[in-house]
């Protein structure tokens, strides 16, 4: 079956049946799985032209899906139990609503790519193997970054993106909301981030080093409605949607809108535009209390929209050279008898931490956001190697390992010189495939804090879905069973057995229309000649 990512316990049983769907084939679902119900006959009856009826059969040409207790009890709330027979029918039993639905994923897999298409291709036989499958995740975060503050990507990318992460088993949607180039959530009482910091002049095409400029205006955003669906349609498919925004660095579209917001007395605030190229940047916002009280006022909002638990800040890359040269950052590290500028932006990151803990809600943040002093109920996503989320485990925190050495997706496939804007070190699909999340000089408690791992798009050089698609996939697949299976030691897996797997998943990618990697290298529209990146040899150093 070539399953992705691979189950826990997958036992063929010894016969050539299989279970066909056919014209009769009913789909039922008792209390808790009819979401998942909704869902599969959704995709399977497009792609089938089966009615998949839900009525109760009265024989065994079944699709059951079930909420189970003694699933709950033994695989929790995600795991699932798939039963498949000629004669007894498709039994998916889940620990919980999202476990059912993570074994409909399955099922889809195990009929086959054109079960992936949106609508029939004309006859075919539909065989569910025969099979029984136990399965359950590794990690309870399992995450996907899209950086839409970059390029902007409308909001039927997004979906089409929460359906490949579905798809995958992936339950985490970080959304990049806010960036120095564009600022993309509709804000009620702050209406110039849209208006203002939602579009730029124009956009680089490449890294900093390249000459080249795309001269049409870049921007878009989403209203507070188009964020709800979002957050809907990720509902639906189980998948929790955590939004970034930045504090105090990467801010300039916020304070190209709002002026006031800037180290005005260093810098014309005013003057400053939306951001046109890329790179870390010198203009963050002021420690101030209107930067305090303006971005309460913006989680604010951001608390009728967003559900989940987690609320990231951001915190990375914050250049302190304005809060050195500015009186008055100066007169508030006085005031609050800080040590230094990184103690004050853990101080702005713990003021954010203390609020959203009154409101139920905690604060995530990039690794350097234990500069100055960690936030006491504060998460860390380890971006810049493993020493980050090593210190925060060891320190009690919740850890996110998203290391760019592993899982960062703007980094290239390979050395060769076709791959399209070239950045950082090749990784490869077997690189991220062998990635592991928990060092291994973590003890058996620092290890229970790393809670997930995520992979990361940074959209700098993806200005299209053609371009993301290339960048992420295969490579999310690999992440992905990474993310779920309980894989042994990354010397010790078996890359051949996935690079076969993945074989019959590049057909399912191809169904879907997912415009991936392929194994030999890019197409030649997938290469992007002329534009420079900025490659390293080697593998990147391991931190």
């Amino acid at each position: 079956m070539d399953l992705i990512p691979a189950p826990r316990h997958q036992t063929p049983y010894a016969t050539d049946d299989a279970f066909v769907l056919g014209p009769e084939t009913t789909l039922t679902a008792t209390p808790g799985a009819e979401g998942a119900a909704r869902w599969l006959r959704g995709v399977l009856g497009a792609a089938t032209g089966l009615p998949l009826a839900p009525v109760e059969p009265s024989g065994t040409d079944v699709i059951r899906l079930a909420v189970d207790e003694e699933v709950a009890r033994e695989l929790g709330p995600e795991g699932y139990r798939i039963m498949a027979a000629p004669d007894s029918g498709v039994h998916i039993f889940g620990g919980g609503p999202a476990g059912v639905f993570w074994g409909a994923q399955t099922l889809r897999q195990m009929l086959g790519a054109d079960a992936f298409r949106r609508a029939p291709l004309g006859e075919r036989e539909w065989k569910v193997p025969t099979c029984h499958i136990q399965d359950s995740p590794r990690f309870g975060w399992r995450g996907f970054m899209l950086d839409v503050a970059r390029h902007f990507m409308p909001k039927d990318i997004v979906f089409r993106y929460l359906d490949l992460m579905a798809a995958h088993k992936l339950n985490v949607l970080h959304l990049h909301l806010t960036d120095d180039q564009g600022w993309r959530v509709e804000i009620r009482q702050y209406p110039k981030l849209t208006e203002i910091g939602s579009w730029r002049e124009r956009t680089k095409v490449g890294l900093r080093e390249s000459p080249l400029w795309d001269e049409r205006p870049h921007g878009g955003y989403y209203t507070q409605d188009d964020i709800r669906e979002i957050v809907a349609y990720a509902t639906e498919r189980h998948i929790t949607v955590v939004p970034e925004i930045d504090i105090p660095g990467h801010s300039q579209a916020a304070i190209a809108a709002y002026p006031e917001l800037g180290n005005a007395d260093v810098i014309d605030t005013a003057a400053l535009p939306v951001l046109t190229s890329w790179g870390v940047n010198p203009n963050v916002l002021a420690p101030s209390d209107t930067t305090l009280r303006f971005y309460e006022n913006v989680l604010t909002e951001l608390l009728e929209l967003f559900p989940g638990t987690f609320i990231h800040i951001g915190g990375d890359e914050c250049p302190k050279e304005q809060w050195r040269e500015s009186a008055d950052a100066q007169r508030r590290i006085k005031e609050l008898d800080l040590e230094d500028e990184d103690e004050l932006q853990s101080w702005l990151i713990r003021h954010f931490d203390s609020w959203l803990a009154e409101r139920g809600r905690r604060l995530i943040g990039w690794d350097e956001i234990l500069e100055g002093g960690l936030a006491p109920g504060a998460a860390v996503a380890s971006w810049r190697g493993f020493a980050g989320g090593v210190a925060a485990a060891r320190a009690g925190h919740d850890v996110v390992m998203c290391p760019e050495s592993h899982v960062y997706l703007d980094w290239r496939q390979s050395e060769s010189e076709e791959e399209p804007v070239p950045i950082a070190h090749a990784r490869s699909l077997e690189d991220v495939y062998r990635f592991e999340p928990v060092p291994a000089d973590l003890t058996r408690e620092e290890a229970a804090r790393v809670i997930g791992t995520q992979a990361n798009a940074w959209t700098e050089v993806m200005d299209s879905v053609r371009v993301l698609d290339y960048m992420a996939f295969p490579r999310l697949a690999a992440f992905a069973e990474v993310a779920w299976s309980q894989l042994p030691a990354p010397d010790e897996r078996d890359w051949a057995g996935f690079e076969a797997r993945m074989r019959t998943h590049y057909a399912r990618l191809d169904a879907l229309g997912v415009e991936y990697r392929p194994p030999a290298g890019p197409r030649p529209w997938q290469r992007r000649p002329g534009i420079v990146g900025r490659p390293k040899a080697g593998p990147p150093p391991i931190r």
